[in-house]
């Protein structure tokens, strides 16, 4: 099955799980920053606020209706922070790096970063990006959260002082062509919730 593509019913479903890629957006920066902890800008120090997130990426690679983890490759993680704001990308984030970085996956396949949940901006729901790659092979995509969880954590600082957002899950386009597939599944840990997020490729 190829990367970023959903097994037909015809086809042997592999025990990993093949994702759908999506738009990999307007704000991927290579920045070339190996941390676990994304929250600071580098610079500064300075750690952007808002609710913890532990975000653990489960990648394997598939092979036929085998699944092995895929060690070595490069997982990149972006995102804007609680006020719907990008690094490095202009406006108030230009010449900053928060909320940005790659990890490598270890011999299980995994890697970990520490984050936090995002905030959202208009004509979008909540998500996360990330970019796997591997030699010269790349999946891109995004991650989407739940919208009852998100109306909870957007009621604290410093999430509220944005007031009610305006795209959901069900009117974000992006989210609509196979969201449901790369919507976290978050638990809570600490102040605030982890997710693992598992996805097969062929690569």
């Amino acid at each position: 099955t190829p990367a970023g593509t959903v097994p037909t019913a015809a086809t042997a479903l592999p025990s990993c799980i093949v994702r759908p890629g999506l738009t990999e957006g307007p704000y991927f920066v290579d920045g070339k920053l190996d941390r676990t902890d994304i929250r600071s800008d580098p610079a500064s120090g300075a750690v952007s606020a808002g609710v913890p997130l532990t975000l653990t990426f489960a990648v394997s690679r598939v092979s036929g209706s085998a699944c092995s983890g895929l060690a070595g490759a490069v997982v990149d993680l972006w995102q804007c922070d609680a006020l719907g704001v990008y690094s490095d990308v202009g406006g108030s984030g230009a010449g900053k790096k928060f909320l940005r970085g790659f990890q490598r996956t270890d011999a299980a396949g995994q890697a970990r970063f520490t984050t936090v949940y995002p905030g959202w901006y208009p004509g979008r729901t909540v998500h996360l990006h990330f970019k796997i790659r591997s030699g010269a092979q790349e999946f891109t995509s995004q991650l989407f959260f739940d919208d009852a969880l998100s109306d909870t954590v957007f009621t604290q600082a410093p999430y509220a002082q944005r007031g009610a957002r305006t795209t959901r899950n069900a009117n974000d386009g992006i989210y609509g062509q196979s969201g449901r597939q790369l919507t976290l599944q978050c638990v809570p840990a600490g102040t605030g919730y982890a997710a693992t997020f598992d996805i097969g490729l062929a690569f």
